[in-house]
C-alpha cells in the first residue's frame, strides 16, 4: 500500500531534498508540495504530512495534521522540548503520531550522543553552531537538542558551569548550556561542543558538507517511522540504536554554579 505524502515547505532547501527522497522511496508517493504560504486545506487526502516549513508556520502545520488525523514528520527547526510538550496532549488525544527530527544527519546525531555521554565528566560545556546566512532562526534545533541531551545526562551532577551569562556576548542559555550561533556564507552546517575540565578539554565537531547525501539516510528512516508512529517521538536517535551510553560521573566535590555516513565529517579532539 502506497503512503501519500504532503510536503509543506517542499520548495525550500530541505524540502527539496525530502521531495527527492520520497520520489525515490518505494511505498511512498507525493500527494502535494506546499509552500509555507499555502492553504493548509491542501493537506486533505494525505496519509503523512512532512513539515519542512519555517518556525513561525510549523506549529500551524502540526496542528492541522493532528486535526485531520494525519501523522506528521517535522524537520523544521525551532522545536524545543517545551514547545513539543504543548502538542503532545493533542497528538495523544487524536491517536496520531508526530515525529520531530532536529537533524536528519546520522553523523550529527552521533555527535550529540557523544556530547551527552561525556557531559557528566566535565563541569563546563558550551556549543558553537554555524549555518549559512539564510537560516532564519537561532540557536539551531540541533544545538537546542544537544543542550537538552546534555542537561538530561547531567541529572546527577547538576547544571554546567557558565559564568557571566548575564552578558549578551556569552550566548543564549538552553538547559544551562551557553549556545553561540554564527550565520555566515560559505558554510552549510557545523556544530562544536566544547567540554572543559581541570587541565583538559574535549571538542566534538560535526560538519555537514553535502546536505542531500548527509540527510538522505536519516530522511528514509524517519519517513518509515513517521508512517507507523503513535504518540510523540523526538530525534533520530530514538529510531536507531547508536550504541552510545554514558554512566553517571561521581558528584562534584563542590556545588555547580549555574551562573544565573556520507556527505559529512565528524571528529572529536582532546587537548
Amino acid at each position: 500500500m502506497t503512503t501519500r505524502v504532503a510536503i509543506v515547505g517542499g520548495t525550500g532547501k530541505l524540502g527539496s531534498i525530502i521531495r527527492d527522497v520520497v520520489e525515490a522511496e518505494p511505498g511512498f508517493e507525493i500527494s502535494g508540495v506546499l509552500s509555507s504560504r499555502s492553504e493548509l486545506s491542501e493537506l486533505d487526502g494525505a496519509d503523512l504530512v512532512v513539515d519542512a516549513s519555517t518556525p513561525a508556520v510549523s506549529i500551524d502545520v502540526v496542528r492541522a495534521a493532528i486535526e485531520r488525523g494525519i501523522n506528521v514528520l517535522v524537520g523544521t527547526s525551532g522545536w524545543s522540548a517545551e514547545r513539543i510538550a504543548l502538542v503532545r496532549p493533542l497528538v495523544e488525544a487524536a491517536g496520531t503520531g508526530a515525529v520531530f527530527i532536529p537533524n536528519f544527519s546520522i553523523g550529527s546525531v552521533l555527535g550529540s550522543a557523544l556530547a551527552a555521554a561525556a557531559a557528566p565528566f566535565f563541569p563546563s560545556i558550551e556549543i558553537v553552531e554555524a549555518h549559512r546566512e539564510t537560516k532564519i532562526d537561532s540557536p539551531s534545533g540541533t544545538a537546542v537538542r544537544t543542550a537538552e541531551l546534555i542537561a538530561a545526562a547531567r541529572g546527577g551532577v547538576g547544571p554546567v558551569e557558565s559564568p557571566h551569562v548575564d552578558q549578551r556576548a556569552r550566548g543564549q542559555q538552553v538547559a544551562s548550556v551557553p549556545i553561540h550561533s554564527l550565520r555566515r556564507p560559505g558554510v552549510v552546517a557545523r556544530q562544536e561542543t566544547i567540554l572543559s575540565g581541570a587541565g583538559e578539554s574535549l571538542t566534538i565537531v560535526h560538519d555537514t558538507i553535502e546536505p542531500a547525501q548527509a540527510y538522505g539516510p536519516g530522511i528514509r528512516l524517519a519517513l518509515a517511522a513517521a508512517r507507523d508512529a503513535g504518540g510523540v517521538t523526538v530525534g533520530l536517535d530514538s529510531l536507531i540504536d547508536i550504541g552510545i551510553g554514558g554512566r553517571a560521573a561521581p558528584a562534584p566535590a563542590r556545588p555547580v554554579d549555574e551562573g544565573g555516513v556520507p556527505g559529512q565529517v565528524a571528529r572529536a579532539t582532546g587537548a
